[in-house]
């Protein structure tokens, strides 16, 4: 320090002078509140009577938590990271800001927690922008109808409940019935798409996320899908914000006129944690002992997806939610109000599932209530009748269980729902695209399925699509493109699964 020259100033005095000058000085008002208890990750805060719904507050250890339960003289806190034990009697910061999710591409091929940790080792996240989780659904005027199709890949779903952009469609089932396995491969299925996709778990073991993750990154366009992971070992408070985070994240590209898809892991386990916490926080119990706003809690989550006119964009954002029923009772109460919330219901069977059938849909409690208005108009051509076609079949097959309805016409209609339900038993991670599904009906729909041999249906589907592009790039071509199906692409299709059935029933040498 002895060493400079007379009358210049060392660089750490002038260090010391710049940060000074760039200093705001002047009183600093903080709102301090002091903890009156503490259990089980609520935190009972008092002096706070200018806290709103939702905030955020700054514990004396550093710990962050915010506010779930407004009292008249108290706050109900929860903790997002309950990592510390929080002592009664310590200080309490109001920040005046609410919890923000980070957005932007950057998180893209990305795990992480839904405040924007990464927890797949990576580098920070590179935020664009942090956005408030609790964020006002669009606006009636703003919202547009839902008229273009989410391509889901699977045949049960694409032919009977079409999905479309801006539509919530709530699948629900039993434990154990490929509720998340659907989900998955609808994410998958997007590769070829340009939504983008957000995967939320809530409450889910880690091995079942791993799995979820590891596939999209075999099969789909991992490096266009968020994962937002609040784990059963994660904190309540970081559980309940998770849906809400996952949202703020996809309506970034919403709002910039592109498409996503926020699956939700499930609501259920989400309804659940808000139950603990409301109990927790000493709120009154109604009905199985949720609180009486668990309705609105899911309606203004849900009702952030949806198709943008034109002038506001023409983004849309479309959500899959998750629920588990008990024994398959769609009347529980979490289950009707997800329902009544929801534009539709995918419902997985579980004596479908162990039979086999998967994906284990029960096509006669399922619905999509946008249905044929988002579905492609050559795909309605020729699955106009399927869904009938196959309840009956249905209903007959429980009939003839009985004997004596042995008529050629009975024989025909057995034989034609076999094959039915053949096509719409689907592998995992093997989507369909559109040319493959109208191949598939086109043919079922001029009799040739009827004449290949049951066992070899699945064959044929599998098959199908490689055998299209050696054999007919230029049909799989214009059909992708979104081609009318007029007679000339119709009798070619018909043709090249003709050629397959043909090739099938060969004998073999």
């Amino acid at each position: 320090m002895g060493n400079e020259a007379p009358g210049v100033a060392p660089d750490w005095l002038a260090r010391g002078r710049e940060a000074l000058a760039k200093a705001e000085l002047g009183p600093r008002v903080e709102t301090v509140g002091r903890v009156e208890s503490f259990a089980d990750g609520v935190a009972f805060v008092s002096g706070l009577p200018q806290v709103e719904l939702n905030e955020l507050l700054r514990f004396e250890n550093g710990e962050l938590g915010f506010a779930l339960a407004l009292e008249a003289d108290r706050i109900g806190v929860i903790l997002l990271d309950a990592s510390r034990v929080i002592e009664a009697g310590g200080r309490v910061l109001g920040t005046g800001e609410v919890a923000r999710a980070p957005v932007g591409p950057g998180l893209l091929g990305r795990i992480v927690d839904p405040l924007g940790r990464p927890l797949d080792g990576g580098d920070a996240i590179v935020a664009e922008a942090f956005h408030p989780i609790e964020r006002a659904a669009p606006t009636i005027i703003s919202r547009d109808r839902v008229s273009e199709p989410v391509a889901t890949g699977l045949l049960v779903v694409d032919s009977m409940f079409a999905l479309g952009r801006g539509q919530r469609e709530l699948i629900i089932g039993d434990r154990a019935t490929g509720k998340t396995s659907m989900a998955i491969d609808v994410i998958i299925n997007q590769r070829h798409s340009d939504i983008f996709c957000v995967y939320v778990a809530v409450g889910q073991r880690a091995t079942a996320i791993e799995r979820a993750i590891e596939a999209v990154r075999a099969n789909g366009a991992f490096e266009r899908t968020i994962f937002v992971v609040a784990s059963a070992a994660a904190s309540p408070g970081l559980q309940w914000i998770a849906p809400f985070a996952g949202f703020t994240m996809a309506e970034y590209f919403r709002d910039r006129g592109q498409d996503a898809l926020v699956v939700i892991d499930d609501l259920s386990k989400h309804a659940a944690t808000h139950r603990e916490l409301a109990l927790l926080t000493h709120e009154p119990p109604g009905r199985e002992a949720y609180p009486g706003d668990i309705f609105y809690l899911h309606a203004r989550l849900l009702e952030r997806a949806a198709k943008l006119a034109r002038e506001f964009g023409g983004g849309s954002l479309t959500a899959l939610p998750i629920a588990e029923t008990d024994a398959g009772n769609l009347s529980a109460y979490i289950p009707t109000n997800l329902i009544s919330i929801t534009d539709g219901q995918i419902v997985l069977d579980q004596r479908l599932f162990a039979a086999n059938r998967r994906p284990a849909v029960d096509v006669g409690l399922s619905v999509s209530r946008v249905g044929g208005k988002a579905q492609p108009g050559s795909l309605r051509r020729v699955s106009g009748k399927l869904r009938l076609q196959y309840t009956q079949f249905l209903e007959l097959e429980m009939f003839t269980r009985f004997g004596g309805m042995s008529g050629a016409r009975i024989k025909n209609e057995l034989v034609r729902g076999e094959r039915i339900r053949a096509l719409l038993t689907q592998p995992r991670y093997a989507p369909l695209r559109l040319a493959d599904q109208l191949a598939l009906l086109t043919a079922l729909e001029a009799g040739v399925i009827d004449e290949a041999p049951l066992e070899a249906v699945a064959e044929i589907r599998a098959r199908l699509p490689a055998h299209l592009d050696a054999t007919a790039p230029q049909c799989v071509a214009a059909l992708m493109g979104g081609a009318p199906l007029d007679e000339s692409l119709r009798g070619t299709l018909v043709a090249k699964v003709t050629e397959l059935v043909r090739e099938l029933r060969a004998p073999r040498t």
